[in-house]
C-alpha cells in the first residue's frame, strides 16, 4: 500500500470534520441518529491513517471530548464533576482502538487488519462496563440501535457487544475500499456476516411465539400535583436529617405516599394483577418504615395484587438513605427487598447493595427487581426471570437515552422489562425488544403505564454463556497486539 492511497493534505481534515460531526450523533443521546454510529469511525479512521500517530490521536480525542461535553450539557450534567471527568476518561479509552488500528493494521494481511479496530473497540467497551461505575450508559456503539429489531436480536447471543463489533468492523472494511487495496473477499465476508445477522434476527422475530398467558401490569408514578404539594411543605434537600424536621417531613411524605396508595387501588380495581411504582416513588422515614410496609401489605392483600414498590427510606445518620425495591405479595408479606446496587457516581452517595437480584416465583411468572441505574450493568441484570421490574427516576435530558438502554437487557436475557419511572419515559418491552407500553412523564399530566405482559420469558444463548463474546474480543486484542509487536512493519 502506498501513502497516496491515504487521505492527505487538506482532504484528511475534511474526513476529521465529517467524523467529528457524525460523532456528535453517534453518542447515545437525546439526538442520536442510529446510522451515525455506523459511519463516524469510517471518517475518523480515514483521518488517523493519513496523519502522524500522536497528532492524529490528539485531534480525534479533541473531537470526541467536544462531543462528550456537548452530550453532558444537553443532559444537564456538566455540574457533576465526577461524571464529566469519568466521561472524558472513557472518551479517551474509546479512542484508543483508532490508535491501535493506526499502529497495527499494516502488520497484518487485509482480513486480519480489519479485525484490529472492532476487537479493540469491543474490548474497551466491555472493560469500561465491568471496571468503571458507569456501566453501558456511555460509550457502547450498540446502544444507538434499540429501534432496529433485526439487528437487536444479536444481543440474545453476544450481548450488546456483538452489535458494537459489527458496527465497528464497517470502518476498516470501508477504508480498505477507499485505499483501493484488496478488499473484495473481506467485503464479501462482512456482507455475509451482516446478512446472517439480519436474516437470523428476522427469523427470530417471525418465529417468536404468540403469548397466550398475559398479565395486566400497571405502573404508576406520583402525580405532579402531589409532588408539588409535597415540595411546598418540605422538599428535603438538607445535608443531614434533624429531629425537628421529622414531623414536617412525615406530613410532606404522606401526600405523595397517599397518592400512590390511592392510585394503586384505582389500577387494581381496573384489573391490574401487578402494580409497580417508580424509584423512590414513596418517601419514608426509617422510624416509619415497618408501619409503611404493613400498610402496603394490607393494600396488596385487600386487592389481591403483587405490589412492586420503589421506596426511599430516609435514615437518621450516615448514610442518609436506602434506595429500595420491595415486592409485596397478595398475602401481605414482603417477598423480596433489593438495595440499589449501582448508585449514580457523583450524584448518589449511599452505599451500594450486594447486586444479588431476587427472583420470586408467582402465578404470573418469575418476578425480579433492580433499581434504575442497575439496568445499565448487563452483569447485574443477567438472571433467569420472566418479568424484570426496573423502578427508575430520570431527569429532563436523558429520558430517551436511559429508557432505551432497558431494551437491550430484555433481549439479552429473554424476559420482559417493565421500567416505571418518574421524570422520564416509562417503557415496557417484551423479550424480543417489542414495545408493549410507553408513557412520557413530561407530556402526561398523570403518568400511568398499563401493559399486558407475557408471563413466560424465553431462553437466550447470552443467558447461558454470558459475556463470552466480549471476553473473546479481549483475548483477540491481546493476541493481535502480541503478534503485531513481534513482527516488523
Amino acid at each position: 500500500m502506498t501513502t497516496q492511497l491515504l487521505a492527505t493534505g487538506w482532504r484528511k481534515y475534511g474526513w476529521l470534520t465529517a467524523g467529528a460531526v457524525l460523532g456528535m450523533f453517534a453518542l447515545h443521546s437525546e439526538w442520536s441518529i442510529p446510522v451515525a454510529g455506523w459511519l463516524f469511525a469510517i471518517c475518523l479512521m480515514r483521518f488517523t491513517r493519513g496523519t502522524g500517530v500522536l497528532a492524529g490521536f490528539g485531534c480525534v480525542f479533541l473531537s470526541s471530548a467536544a462531543a462528550t461535553i456537548t452530550f453532558l450539557a444537553a443532559a444537564n450534567r456538566l455540574d457533576a464533576w465526577p461524571i464529566l471527568a469519568g466521561c472524558l476518561a472513557m472518551s479517551l479509552i474509546l479512542d484508543l482502538p483508532l490508535l491501535a488500528d493506526r499502529l497495527l493494521f499494516r502488520r497484518f494481511n487485509p482480513f486480519l487488519g480489519t479485525l484490529v479496530f472492532p476487537v479493540c473497540r469491543v474490548a474497551a467497551e466491555f472493560l469500561i462496563a465491568v471496571v468503571s461505575p458507569f456501566g453501558t450508559i456511555f460509550g457502547p456503539l450498540a446502544t444507538t440501535q434499540s429501534s432496529s429489531l433485526p439487528v437487536l436480536q444479536l444481543a440474545s447471543v453476544t450481548g450488546i457487544y456483538g452489535i458494537s463489533f459489527l458496527m465497528a468492523w464497517l470502518a476498516p472494511i470501508a477504508n480498505l475500499a477507499l485505499e483501493r487495496r484488496s478488499f473484495r473477499t473481506v467485503t464479501v465476508v462482512y456482507a455475509a456476516v451482516l446478512g446472517v445477522v439480519l436474516l437470523g434476527g428476522g427469523v427470530r422475530l417471525a418465529a417468536a411465539p404468540t403469548a397466550d398467558n398475559l398479565v395486566r401490569v400497571a405502573g404508576i408514578s406520583p402525580s405532579k400535583a402531589a409532588k408539588e404539594r409535597q415540595r411546598q411543605i418540605d422538599n428535603f434537600h438538607t445535608p443531614e436529617l434533624r429531629p425537628e424536621q421529622k414531623p414536617v417531613l412525615r406530613k410532606a411524605f404522606a401526600i405523595v405516599n397517599d397518592d400512590l396508595f390511592a392510585r394503586t387501588r384505582v389500577e387494581a380495581d381496573a384489573g391490574a394483577k401487578i402494580v409497580a411504582w417508580p424509584e423512590a416513588g414513596a418517601l419514608v422515614l426509617h422510624d416509619d418504615y415497618a408501619d409503611f410496609l404493613t400498610k402496603a401489605g394490607q393494600l396488596a392483600s385487600e386487592k389481591h395484587i403483587y405490589l412492586d414498590t420503589g421506596i426511599a427510606v430516609v435514615l437518621d445518620g450516615q448514610p442518609d438513605l436506602r434506595d429500595l425495591a420491595v415486592l409485596v405479595g397478595p398475602d401481605g408479606r414482603v417477598l423480596s427487598t433489593f438495595d440499589k446496587a449501582h448508585p449514580v457516581p457523583g450524584l448518589e452517595n449511599f452505599p451500594a447493595g450486594d447486586g444479588i437480584v431476587p427472583v420470586t416465583a408467582t402465578p404470573y411468572g418469575r418476578l425480579a427487581n433492580v433499581v434504575c441505574y442497575d439496568a445499565d450493568f448487563p452483569g447485574t441484570l443477567r438472571t433467569r426471570a420472566d418479568i424484570m421490574f426496573v423502578p427508575a427516576n430520570d431527569w429532563n435530558g436523558i429520558e430517551h437515552t436511559h429508557s432505551e438502554n432497558a431494551v437491550f437487557r430484555a433481549v439479552e436475557n429473554g424476559y420482559t422489562v417493565f421500567r416505571q419511572t418518574s421524570n422520564g419515559i416509562a417503557i415496557t418491552v417484551d423479550p424480543y425488544g417489542g414495545q408493549l407500553g410507553r408513557t412520557n412523564y413530561f407530556s402526561a399530566p398523570q403518568q400511568t403505564m398499563v401493559a399486558y405482559v407475557p408471563m413466560t420469558g424465553t431462553w437466550t444463548v447470552y443467558g447461558i454463556v454470558g459475556d463470552l463474546f466480549a471476553w473473546l474480543c479481549v483475548a483477540g486484542m491481546l493476541v493481535l497486539t502480541g503478534v503485531a509487536v513481534s513482527r516488523r512493519v
